[in-house]
């Protein structure tokens, strides 16, 4: 999207915003046309209801919003692109995820944008979790991030942070997928991670499946992990400070390689770049392996243009941006493993769940091609292929309510 187009859209998105005052309303389920609606919906009659949940508090998810409801709950820390804005600026992010769930996957969600530091959110989150079906994390930096999602995987019901997971099932199908087309075999693949911060730790995680078990998560060969300072490796100064990256020093790079961004691309299969715009040269794609895969997912400007990438050899290209193919994006994955998580009254978002999720939307492309490794975002069919493999791994592993 050249800067003209870019600047019409946001000229056209602030008026939209305006138009309707954002992009959500809470509409009734039930009519208020007579005393009776109003005596059923409301008192006395509710009392009725109220009391039932108390004698058996499981039957909230029978009578209340519960069940099909999620928080989607952001401190703006890490919105986009655009950094620490803070969470009233984060509410039209919150809107549109919300939204999205909604037109896609049937589920209400409600933006929750919350003025706190990040120690505090724990517990905010707990006080807030009882009239939730499902906890949404959204835009929060790391590594705050990922110690939040940790602490609240007790509560019952799913907690995910899409930056994270989102990312990591979507770059997952792709790369399943850019293996059909290429021929190569995902054991074998050299993997390059462009960045360590939420998408880019998880994106690791699962493609060396750190922490996973490996009856249900296939590792790639080798995978290094890049950041600010270059390749992560076991040693290095300054790693012991930043859990995170510990871990990553300590479970890639078994080749034990040194040095910059280029250094680590030279004979790569897979680039897989979720950090800043322009770090990428046609040289660096040119030292890598045959039919290079070059996810390159920085938004708006990617780490090289596809046009760049693929003067340079790239055989399959893939971007966060929609104006280009192989659109790598969280729309993919979030709506179905929702929907998938609350229709197995699931209560947490297990590793083989996001598994199955990934394998799902590969599955969605037939026959893929280097122009079409994923679904299209807006494609129907992707969310209930989604959610009916995450409903059936979450049943398999044993996660899902008594109900």
């Amino acid at each position: 999207m050249d800067g003209e187009k870019k600047s019409e859209i946001g000229r056209e998105s602030l008026a939209l915003h305006a138009a309707h005052s954002g992009k959500l309303e809470i509409r009734s389920k039930v009519p208020l046309a007579s005393r009776d609606d109003l005596s059923r919906a409301y008192t006395p009659g509710v009392a009725e209801v109220c009391r039932k949940i108390a004698d058996d508090p499981e039957t909230v998810w029978k009578y209340t919003l519960k069940s099909n409801t999620i928080a989607i709950i952001s401190d703006g820390t890490a919105v986009l692109g655009l950094g620490n804005i803070g969470p009233l600026a984060g509410i039209p992010v919150m809107e549109g995820k919300a939204i999205l769930f909604k037109e896609f996957a049937g589920v209400d969600a409600f933006p929750i944008c919350l003025d706190a530091k990040s120690e505090d959110l724990v517990r905010i989150i707990r006080s807030l979790a009882p009239v939730f079906g499902g906890i949404n994390l959204e835009d929060i930096a790391a590594p705050a991030c990922f110690e939040i999602e940790e602490e609240l995987q007790d509560l019952g019901i799913p907690v995910m942070h899409d930056d994270q997971h989102g990312a990591a099932v979507a770059v997952l199908a792709a790369i399943i997928n850019a293996c059909r087309v290429t021929g190569k075999c995902f054991e074998n693949l050299k993997v390059v991670v462009c960045g360590a911060g939420a998408a880019g730790y998880a994106i690791c995680r699962l493609l060396k499946c750190i922490g996973y078990d490996t009856q249900s998560c296939t590792p790639v060969k080798e995978l290094i992990a890049c950041d600010t300072s270059g390749i992560i490796y076991r040693g290095r100064p300054g790693l012991y400070e930043n859990k995170y990256k510990f871990i990553l020093g300590d479970e890639t790079n078994s080749i034990h390689r040194t040095g910059t961004l280029a250094d680590a691309m030279r004979s790569a299969d897979v680039f897989v770049g979720v950090s800043v715009a322009n770090l990428v040269t046609q040289e660096m794609i040119r030292s890598m392996g045959s039919d290079p895969i070059v996810l390159s997912l920085a938004n708006p400007v990617p780490e090289i243009m596809p046009d760049k990438a693929k003067a340079a050899g790239a055989a399959i290209i893939g971007t966060g941006r929609s104006d280009y193919p192989n659109q790598v994006n969280n729309v993919l994955a979030f709506p179905g493993i929702f929907r998938g998580a609350l229709d197995a009254s699931a209560t947490r978002i297990t590793d083989e769940m996001k598994i199955a999720a990934a394998h799902a939307i590969a599955e969605c492309v037939c026959d893929p091609t280097p122009e079409r490794i994923l679904p299209d975002p807006l494609d129907r069919g992707v969310v209930p292929a989604v959610a009916q493999a995450v409903k059936k791994a979450a049943v398999a592993c044993g996660v899902v309510r008594n109900t």
